[in-house]
């Protein structure tokens, strides 16, 4: 299992990873997490995602990510991937520059999109370190 300090926003497998990781390990990273299932209903959502969106988790798990929580990433760039990717049967994992704009000012983050063909949940990571891009 890795460790919250192996556990990076750019790291490969990153997927496996948030899959294997309990709900404290998930809320240790410093990157925020937003896992959904197939019908894009949130079912994993970090306290580092809590604490920086303003968003309580008991007001976002149970309800639709893209309709819903963040109608924002409802677009080519975001949602358009992952449903592109399950009809294709296809593995997802993209870095998107992105800004966020819903219930905030303007952000600009990295996102990183992971799926694969068969795994429950999907997830979008959230980079709000701006200073940390290369």
């Amino acid at each position: 299992m890795a460790t919250t300090e192996t556990s990076q926003f750019d790291q490969p497998q990153l997927l496996a990873t948030l899959n294997a990781m309990s709900e404290a390990q998930l809320d240790s990273l410093a990157f925020g997490v937003i896992g959904f299932d197939g019908h894009c209903v949130v079912q994993r959502y970090s306290a580092t995602e809590q604490r920086l969106s303003g968003l309580d988790r008991s007001q976002v798990v149970g309800l639709h990510l893209f309709g819903v929580v963040a109608q924002c990433m409802n677009n080519y760039l975001v949602a358009q991937r992952f449903e592109d990717a399950a009809a294709a049967g296809q593995p997802l994992d993209a870095v998107v520059d992105f800004v966020l704009t819903l219930r905030m000012r303007p952000t600009p983050v990295r996102l990183r999109l992971l799926a694969a063909p068969g795994d429950t949940l999907r997830y979008v990571c959230i980079d709000r370190d701006t200073h940390a891009r290369p």
